[in-house]
């Protein structure tokens, strides 16, 4: 997963460090290969890894090769974006939204 020097490849392995631990704000995309609304989202979630980068990390978790961390939170449905300040939970979203509705998801964690 390394299409954007900003996108973090999220595994069970990694998460508590890169995005419990992480001293940045991090926004998690839930997401798998054969859901559709993920593909629509994956463009725009890389725009704004550039766009943030270094004020927040971007981490995507396949929900197939790492099922237990979407387990522990909850997720039921893809995408599923989880904004994390501090090890904890700010705001959350189901489903693919647009631009701009992300950017103020993005926004709620500076």
């Amino acid at each position: 997963m390394a299409e954007g020097n900003n996108l973090l490849a999220g595994t069970d392995a990694n998460f508590q460090k890169e995005v419990l631990e992480s001293g940045q704000p991090t926004i998690v995309d839930f997401w798998a290969s054969w859901c559709g609304p993920c593909r629509m989202i994956a463009p725009i979630f890389e725009e704004l890894s550039n766009q943030y980068a270094g004020k927040v990390k971007f981490v995507k978790v396949n929900v197939d090769e790492n099922p237990k961390t979407p387990a522990t939170y909850g997720v039921r449905g893809i995408p599923t974006l989880i904004m994390f300040k501090d090890g904890k939970i700010v705001d959350q979203v189901v489903g693919a939204v647009p631009k701009n509705q992300l950017e103020n998801l993005v926004k709620k964690v500076l």
